[in-house]
């Protein structure tokens, strides 16, 4: 199928299943984005797989970046205080390079080999995080080659499905960083990987039958979801926040991993 074709796909859907405004169903999925935002990270990734019942995830996932990039918007000024400078110090470049890495490769390698890859990768942390040795150790601090490695996977795995948090996580959850701090890391980092998936995403035209009527109420869910997350991120104490965070995590890497190997085997 032709990156054009994957364009035209949106307007095909749209008449397939009757989403000329918004049911329910979306605007839930315009919800759990603001949610993400807000500072429950993972569950934003589940929305790319939930939309893909209705249409092609490609499409999905470029009818989803604007509403991402609006919630961001909220989400970065609730957190504008807390976050890790030296995390994003590392991050940023290396997941803006995995941005560009995925932009090369998107119309040479299935997406569904990133999708399988993305799920391994959150079921090994969280598998370790519950049973390994080393799951009540001291905090592991932020250093330089682990963080490119899993930066760059933030990036590809982002690009792909909006799916960047199972790598993201891997590298930042160890460091055990005050559950505020964290989400605000997280908020900022995927704010600016958003962005730069604009003009990639436009580039292989994504974006050509998008309706804009249908954005508007999307905008509004997604908001009302990011003050809803921002709240119930600072009632949660600590060691709940964190053990939501991993439950997510798992639920959602299964997902991929099914996703990935089903649609690779058929």
């Amino acid at each position: 199928m032709s990156v054009l074709r994957r364009g035209a796909l949106f307007h095909d859907q749209r008449d397939r299943f009757g989403v000329t405004s918004p049911d329910l169903f979306i605007l839930i999925v315009a919800f759990v984005v603001g949610l993400s935002k807000g500072g429950f990270a993972t569950v934003g990734a589940l929305a790319v797989p939930l939309l893909a019942l209705r249409m092609d995830a490609l499409t999905a996932a470029a009818l989803l970046l604007p509403i991402f990039i609006v919630s961001d918007i909220v989400g970065v000024w609730l957190f504008r205080r807390d976050f890790d400078r030296r995390n994003h110090a590392i991050l940023l470049p290396a997941g803006l390079a995995g941005v560009a890495v995925a932009t090369a490769l998107a119309p040479f390698l299935p997406p569904e080999a990133f999708l399988l890859a993305t799920g391994v990768i959150g079921l090994v942390y969280c598998l370790r995080a519950w049973f390994g040795a080393g799951r009540r150790g001291p905090a592991r601090p932020a250093d330089l080659p682990r963080g490119i490695f899993w930066g760059m996977m933030t990036g590809i795995s982002s690009f792909i499905s909006h799916s960047g948090s199972p790598p993201f996580q891997t590298y930042v959850l160890p460091q055990k960083l005050p559950k505020m701090v964290f989400a605000g890391t997280t908020t900022i980092t995927f704010t600016v990987l958003n962005l730069s998936k604009l003009p990639a995403y436009w580039s292989i035209g994504l974006f050509e039958r998008i309706d804009p009527s249908l954005l508007g109420s999307l905008v509004v869910a997604a908001v009302a979801g990011t003050f809803a997350g921002n709240r119930l991120t600072r009632l949660l104490p600590e060691r709940v926040y964190g053990l939501t965070i991993q439950i997510a995590l798992f639920v959602l890497s299964i997902r991929l991993v099914w996703d990935g190997a089903r649609s690779l085997a058929a």
